[in-house]
């Protein structure tokens, strides 16, 4: 395994579980044990938690969804397009999950998973963060159509074309991952132990502001931009809605964007701070690379903790959700379900007798999740 020694000026102790990773200020020769020590105690416990409360809750989001798929007649491109996007949201945070535990070894004694493992890592974090909020944007934008539009349901039917978006959506994140899997490596920090960063050479301030401002404007800025657009939209039109389910339906969705936004809205502002910084627009000393590094580690990890509120959201907006999640453990737990997948199969819902994207999906009445 290669590993780096980094000089005094180019070592930055921080949150290495970034998508870039290039938060370091210009007060790298000031004395960064204080920050160091807070890591230590605070990114082990946050990151055990978001990993546990991550893993449950989208395993079971998953076995919800796959049970009320197979529940249908017209197999997956009969599947609402709304719930095929959050089925890949599902899926994108749980392979964020999954590499929190290595970043909590790290922190809590030193990376030991070798250079393979950093850079996979790395790359499933700039995954997740990247296609999140594209499969958030991509629902915005169907409710837009459906509701605004009135878009034919000859489109809503076939959801075999948002199986195709979100391959492209996959792709495209991967390819925008591969800073991580490029320049990601396991050096050797000023206390002797190994850490997994991503690594630019001296002298390239450029590349890094340029990373990190493709990072807020691909990551957050853009997309956050459509989803307003089409919810000002979609709102507007629902002023004169009738029906109430026309706004009910909205609920979910409009939660999940608002998280998503609280969550990740602030480690995006310490970014454009550390952009400015860089680039000399704003100036400070040791305690404003403390503030800048110390908040850049806490909002990270609030950004973290998004891939663990989708699922209790969902519990707690998603009615359809939430009676389905009741059904399916009733069935692994009554009589019959003791002994398995017999009291799941005993207990599916009946199936719809029409289109699950039929008309009536212009208000999700056929998602699982609302």
């Amino acid at each position: 395994m290669d590993q780096v020694t980094p000089t005094q000026d180019d070592y930055w102790v921080k949150n290495y579980t970034s998508s870039l990773e290039t938060s370091r200020t210009h007060a790298a020769p000031c004395l960064q044990e204080d920050i160091y020590a807070f890591a230590q105690k605070y990114s082990p416990v946050v990151y055990s938690l978001v990993f546990l409360l991550a893993v449950v809750g989208n395993v079971l989001v998953l076995c919800v969804i796959h049970r009320y798929r197979n529940s249908q007649s017209g197999g997956a491109c009969s599947f609402s397009l709304t719930d095929t996007f959050l089925l890949h949201l599902a899926i994108s945070d749980l392979l964020l999950a999954v590499t929190l535990p290595l970043f909590a070894v790290q922190w809590a004694h030193q990376w030991v998973f070798g250079l393979a493992a950093c850079k996979v890592s790395g790359a499933l974090f700039s995954l997740n963060r990247y296609s999140g909020i594209l499969f958030l944007a991509c629902i915005s934008f169907d409710r837009y159509l459906a509701i605004v539009h009135a878009v034919s349901s000859g489109w809503k039917r076939n959801t075999c074309h948002a199986q195709i978006a979100c391959a492209f959506i996959w792709v495209a994140c991967l390819g925008l991952s591969g800073v991580d899997i490029t320049f990601k490596q396991v050096v050797v920090g000023d206390h002797k132990l190994l850490l997994c960063q991503v690594w630019f050479t001296e002298n390239s301030t450029q590349w890094q502001v340029g990373l990190q401002l493709v990072s807020v404007i691909l990551g957050f800025g853009l997309p956050l931009l459509i989803m307003l657009y089409c919810y000002i939209r979609i709102f507007r039109s629902l002023c004169n809605a009738t029906r109430r389910q026309k706004r009910k339906s909205l609920r979910l969705i409009i939660s999940l964007v608002s998280v998503f936004v609280v969550c990740w809205a602030p480690y995006n502002c310490f970014q454009l701070v550390d952009i400015l910084h860089r680039l000399g627009t704003v100036t400070g000393g040791c305690q404003f690379g403390r503030v800048v590094d110390i908040g850049t580690l806490i909002t990270e990890s609030l950004g973290l903790s998004h891939c663990a509120l989708n699922p209790l959201l969902y519990g707690f907006v998603g009615v359809k959700f939430r009676r389905e999640l009741v059904r399916m453990c009733k069935g692994l737990l009554g009589q019959r379900g003791l002994l398995g997948m017999e009291g799941w199969r005993q207990r599916r819902p009946r199936r719809t007798t029409g289109s699950f994207s039929s008309a009536e999906s212009e208000n999700t009445s056929y998602s699982v999740m609302v």
